[in-house]
C-alpha cells in the first residue's frame, strides 16, 4: 500500500540569514508540517523560528541524520505510513544535492510516497550561473581527495575531461581547507585553464570570480574558512 504522508524537500539560506533568497511558499508549508528529518538540529529549529517568531518548536518532531550512520530509515518509513508530512532539511541550501538527504527521498519513492521539491537558493547552480562557464555541459564531482598523490591525479583527470569533454567541472571542499585546494588548483592546472571561485553566494558581500590559472597567480585571494565553490574550465 502506498504511504499516505508527503515529503517536502525543504531549502535553507546558503547565506546565514538571507531569507529573501527563499520561496515564500516555503513558510507555508513550514507552517503546517510537524515531522522533520534534519542534517543538522540545531540549524533547523533555528531557521523556523526565523521564518515563524511565534511557533511553539518543541511541539515538532525532529530525527537527526547523523553523520556516521546515516538516517533512522526506519522511524521515516514509518512516519510516511501514518500519514504525516515530512520535511527534509539540508544544513544549508537544497536537500539531496551534495548531502544525505538523497537516500530518504530514494525510500519515498519506493513507497509511493509523494515527493515534493520547494523552490529555494542552491549554491552550484548560482556558482555556475555567476562563472561565465560552460553551462550547456557540466559536472559535479564532489569533493577531492585530500591528499597526494591522490588529490593532484585527480585535479589532472577532471582538467583533462573539461578539455575533452568542454564541460565545467564543479567540486566543493571542507571551509578550513579552501585555500589548500586553491594552491593545488594552481600548482597543477594548465595556464590557460579556467578557474570559478564563488563564496557566500547571495550575501551582500559574496565572491564570485573567474579568472585562468596564470590570471589567479598575480594576485592570489585568501578565503579562509567560508564554504566555497569550485569551477573548471579547461
Amino acid at each position: 500500500m502506498a504511504a499516505t504522508g508527503k515529503l517536502y524537500l525543504v531549502p535553507l539560506p546558503i547565506a546565514d540569514g538571507v531569507l529573501q533568497s527563499l520561496s515564500p511558499e516555503i513558510a507555508q508549508y513550514t507552517g503546517q508540517i510537524t515531522h522533520y528529518f534534519v542534517e543538522n538540529l540545531r540549524t533547523a529549529r533555528r531557521f523556523l523560528r526565523s521564518l515563524h517568531p511565534t511557533m511553539v518548536i518543541d511541539t515538532l518532531q525532529f530525527s537527526e541524520i547523523d553523520k556516521h550512520t546515516g538516517a533512522d530509515t526506519k522511524l521515516f518509513r514509518t512516519w510516511l505510513k501514518e500519514g504525516h508530512d515530512i520535511g527534509l532539511m539540508s544544513e544549508a541550501g537544497c536537500p539531496g544535492i551534495a548531502d544525505p538527504g538523497a537516500d530518504l527521498v530514494a525510500i519515498a519513492h519506493n513507497m509511493d510516497a509523494r515527493v515534493i521539491p520547494l523552490v529555494g537558493p542552491n549554491s552550484l547552480i548560482l556558482s555556475l550561473m555567476a562563472s561565465g562557464l560552460n553551462g550547456q555541459s557540466f559536472c559535479f564531482a564532489g569533493y577531492l581527495p585530500v591528499k597526494d598523490p591522490m588529490r593532484s591525479q585527480r585535479i589532472k583527470e577532471l582538467e583533462a575531461l573539461s578539455i575533452k569533454e568542454k564541460q565545467t567541472q564543479l567540486f566543493i571542499e571542507t571551509p578550513y581547507r579552501n585555500d589548500h585546494l586553491l594552491a593545488d588548483l594552481l600548482k597543477h592546472c594548465l595556464p590557460g585553464t579556467r578557474i570559478g571561485i564563488a563564496q557566500n553566494i547571495t550575501a551582500p558581500d559574496a565572491f564570485i570570480k573567474t579568472k585562468t590559472a596564470t590570471e589567479w597567480k598575480k594576485e592570489i585571494p585568501q578565503l579562509g574558512k567560508t564554504p566555497a565553490v569550485f569551477l573548471m574550465l579547461g
